[in-house]
């Protein structure tokens, strides 16, 4: 599916804004603070049903009261979102809805410059861009997350509670270890495929003889759901009196390991850009081999973050995509 033109309304610094899309590349040249992520934005929200960095209401431009998107791809077919300040709502072939219909969603490789900290990041932040890659990549998986998520809220809630009764958290419990289990399987079946390919994508970026994988860490790995369950109400005393969940799938963390030691600290500057890009080439990968589409690239100032080698790469990779890409500079 190739883009065609991108329509912003009171979408953050945007009064109005549109943007006429090339089939290959699409540049989009400003000074920082100008809104060239919002564009991004806008369109990850149309094409992934949420934004990667904000709230609604953190993006309504200031002094208005809605924003509006929409969306036109060369097939004629155009999607649009408005958001009132309370409520997000869809517009597809003149249809309403408050989620973006699966059907409607597609593939993105995201590359942003706080991407290229990935290995030094703290572990929420790691889960979170394995769960970005993981959930486009299996619908089940992303709707297991949410709902895992939303029963973590509740189950938190009651631990915070004045009136907390051991017996309200049992429907909680049995959730969590449920959707937990199949989690962390999912994980570390993605992880283990990522690993397969990680070592040959680094040496055609690093031209070298380096080894490297991630280790996904979890302490629920292997558990049954029955053994989840039980840690989860053998943690009751120390949960209540913390007030949240020390046991779970939301602490687990994956860990680059470079010629056998952690990476964050023995990696180079540039050997770390080198295993970030080969991420995302896997990344684009997967979602070919298995969703059999190739993936809209949107780039976010990235290029100034690479040197001469590395950009040349990351342009050889991603010639037969559609790529919109941000820069403070013109990019020959």
């Amino acid at each position: 599916m190739i883009i065609k033109s991108i329509k912003l309304t009171n979408f953050r610094n945007h009064s109005h804004y549109s943007l006429e899309c090339q089939d290959e590349t699409s540049l989009i040249l400003g000074k920082n603070g100008c809104g060239k992520t919002s564009v991004l934005e806008a369109i990850y929200i149309l094409t992934r049903g949420k934004s990667f960095r904000a709230t609604d209401p953190e993006i309504i431009k200031r002094g208005t009261d809605f924003y509006r998107i929409e969306l036109s791809y060369s097939n004629g077919e155009t999607i649009a979102a408005t958001y009132d300040g309370k409520v997000k709502t869809f517009i597809t072939l003149d249809k309403k809805s408050k989620r973006l219909p699966s059907k409607n969603k597609y593939p993105i490789i995201l590359f942003l410059p706080s991407d290229l900290n990935l290995i030094s990041h703290a572990p929420g932040r790691r889960r979170d861009y394995f769960d970005l890659i993981f959930s486009q990549l299996d619908e089940t998986y992303s709707t297991s997350l949410t709902k895992y998520k939303k029963a973590l809220r509740q189950r938190n809630e009651i631990l915070k509670s004045d009136r907390l009764i051991k017996e309200s958290l049992f429907s909680w419990n049995i959730i969590l270890a449920r959707l937990g289990t199949y989690i962390t399987s999912t994980r570390e079946q993605y992880i283990t495929k990522i690993n397969s390919l990680l070592e040959n994508t680094y040496h055609s970026i690093a031209n070298n003889t380096d080894t490297i994988q991630i280790i996904y860490h979890s302490e629920v790995k292997n558990l049954t759901e029955q053994t989840y369950l039980n840690q989860l109400e053998q943690n009751y005393q120390k949960d209540s009196y913390l007030g949240h969940t020390t046991f779970g799938i939301h602490r687990d963390d994956y860990l680059f390991e470079f010629n056998t030691n952690p990476a964050d600290g023995s990696a180079s500057r540039g050997e770390t850009r080198s295993i970030i890009l080969a991420l995302k080439f896997i990344e684009a990968k997967l979602i070919e081999e298995i969703l059999h589409q190739k993936p809209l690239i949107l780039l976010d100032d990235v290029f100034s973050e690479l040197d001469d080698s590395r950009r040349r790469c990351l342009v050889e990779n991603f010639k037969n995509h559609q790529v919109i890409l941000t820069s403070v500079e013109d990019i020959e």
